[in-house]
């Protein structure tokens, strides 16, 4: 489907801090959570315009409202990914520095790390002796030091 924008086109154009109703919900990949300013489609079919501040980020759960005051929640679509876990918290420290080296957008979380698929870097972290698991989950990588947290 091809989507255009058009005047049944909602435009969200702000984050907001809101825990009552949600009319939408936004299902995006990681790389389409960048998009500060794109045209997509709602889980219920509604075409909605992104028009964010340049450098936003969305993260699973926040929540958008349109110019006529509709509110979109913001969900983490599963993707292919790669998850990595290892024998020792160390080794999976050392994994997130080897990765960080080469920066690659990775979700870091106590027990694992997550990556978009990448054979080099599968072979790498074999050769470290960590596990690594091809699978389809969501992908929340971390935003970085310059990244966007306005919404709180």
């Amino acid at each position: 489907m091809t989507l255009s924008t058009s005047d049944a086109t909602l435009t969200f154009t702000q984050r907001i801090h809101h825990h009552g109703a949600v009319h939408h919900r936004l299902s995006l990949t990681a790389e389409e959570r960048s998009r500060s300013r794109h045209l997509f489609q709602t889980d219920e079919g509604q075409a909605v315009y992104l028009n964010l501040p340049r450098g936003t980020t969305l993260k699973n759960g926040d929540r958008l409202q349109s110019d006529s005051g509709e509110v979109a929640e913001i969900c983490a679509k599963p993707e292919p990914v790669i998850t990595v876990t290892a024998k020792t918290p160390t080794d999976l420290l050392q994994a997130a520095y080897h990765l960080g080296n080469r920066h690659v957008a990775i979700e870091i979380t106590e027990t694992y790390l997550r990556l978009s698929p990448d054979s080099v870097l599968q072979d790498l972290l074999h050769h470290r002796g960590l596990q690594v698991i091809e699978e389809i989950a969501s992908f929340q990588p971390e935003i970085g030091a310059y990244g966007s947290h306005s919404h709180h």
